[in-house]
């Protein structure tokens, strides 16, 4: 049975901090949704029990700051993949913070900055869902991906900037607004 708290608890919060992948879904009117796996040791951060935040870095496309300028609504899914049975889905509207943007050094701090972080999302918790996970398989995870981190590490810096300045439209051409520099990071 699905159990519904407005902000986050202690037991939810021990169990984010488990949990080594989450998935975001976003949608705007008239637009394809959008769905993706997030990893990475430290890119998730419960700021209080109505806000968190994740790193995001430079990909292929920019489908999730499109959807968050044009309508704002984001869910957050954890799920255990070992003995604990559990989803838990975060609801909530988010934004995009920007290395250009007054607020970043601040909301930055919070996180061990990645090789080619292009932006924070900050999302402000509208519910917060439990439902029992019975029907997730039992993995165990291996390790982290890291040709990402080493695509970005090894990235001419102007380069990457202007290839990412470039790319001002989601794919379903929703606009979004491009990072002005380059994240080197501490990984």
């Amino acid at each position: 049975m699905a159990e519904f708290t407005e902000t986050l608890n202690d037991k939810h919060i021990a169990f984010i901090e488990k949990q080594p992948v989450y998935f975001t879904a976003t949608a705007a009117a008239d637009a394809r949704i959008n769905l993706s796996p997030k990893g990475y040791t430290d890119s998730f951060k419960i700021l209080s029990d109505t806000q968190v935040a994740y790193l995001d870095l430079g990909g292929s496309g920019n489908e999730t700051h499109a959807h968050l300028a044009a309508d704002g609504r984001i869910t957050i899914m954890f799920c255990a993949f070992d003995r604990t049975a559990l989803i838990l889905r975060i609801y909530g509207r988010g934004r995009p913070v920007l290395p250009q943007d007054a607020e970043w050094d601040g909301l930055a701090a919070n996180f061990t900055l990645i090789p080619g972080t292009r932006q924070i999302f900050v999302i402000d918790i509208e519910s917060v869902q439990t439902s029992c996970g019975w029907g997730v398989p039992m993995m165990e995870l291996q390790h982290e991906r890291d040709t990402l981190q080493k695509y970005h590490r090894q990235a001419d810096r102007d380069l990457w900037v202007e290839k990412f300045k470039g790319r001002t439209k989601s794919i379903d051409g929703l606009p979004t607004r491009p990072t002005d520099r380059f994240i080197a990071g501490d990984a």
